[in-house]
């Protein structure tokens, strides 16, 4: 079918061709023929994470057909890993400029939800924090400072 498709389409290409100005056949030459575009060196990617699939016959298991960061967290839990930390900031204390309310991140951003202290004290507010700059709380007054962390070499590639 697909060879028959190109078939239809070759007396087109050819009229085209034929109308185009005589150049050199290099400028010619399609891009998905090219030495950069056939091999896959020219940018660094992240691993694939992928489970082995499911077996013909049998219903797969998270761990056999999970993928990507569902794959991460569900080994993270067979191996007793919390891989997301979902516990939340300390509200025990306002945060101020000298001891700010640090907020861990692998990214230079980081998006923080504020509910005041004592905790629901006033309505969500959402602070963007950056390496940078510490933010406040513009309704109850804490500062928020991001504790970054650059040391996974996955972080550092993709940081811009």
């Amino acid at each position: 079918m697909f060879k028959a498709a190109l078939r239809s389409a070759r007396p087109a290409v050819l009229a085209a061709r034929a109308n185009l100005k005589p150049t050199n056949s290099a400028a010619l030459r399609a891009l998905s023929t090219s030495a950069i575009r056939r091999s896959d060196e020219h940018h660094a990617s992240a691993p694939a994470i992928y489970g082995v699939g499911g077996k013909e016959g049998e219903v797969p298991t998270d761990e056999a057909q999970s993928t990507g960061l569902d794959r991460v967290q569900t080994l993270g839990l067979l191996e007793g890993i919390e891989v997301f930390d979902l516990n939340p900031l300390d509200a025990s204390r306002i945060g101020t400029l000298a001891d700010p309310i640090k907020v861990f991140s692998v990214e230079p951003e980081r998006l923080v939800g504020c509910t005041g202290s004592p905790v629901d004290s006033h309505d969500l507010l959402w602070l963007t924090l950056t390496k940078d700059k510490m933010r406040r709380c513009p309704e109850c007054g804490s500062v928020y400072a991001l504790d970054q962390d650059n040391s996974s070499p996955v972080v550092q590639d993709h940081v811009h």
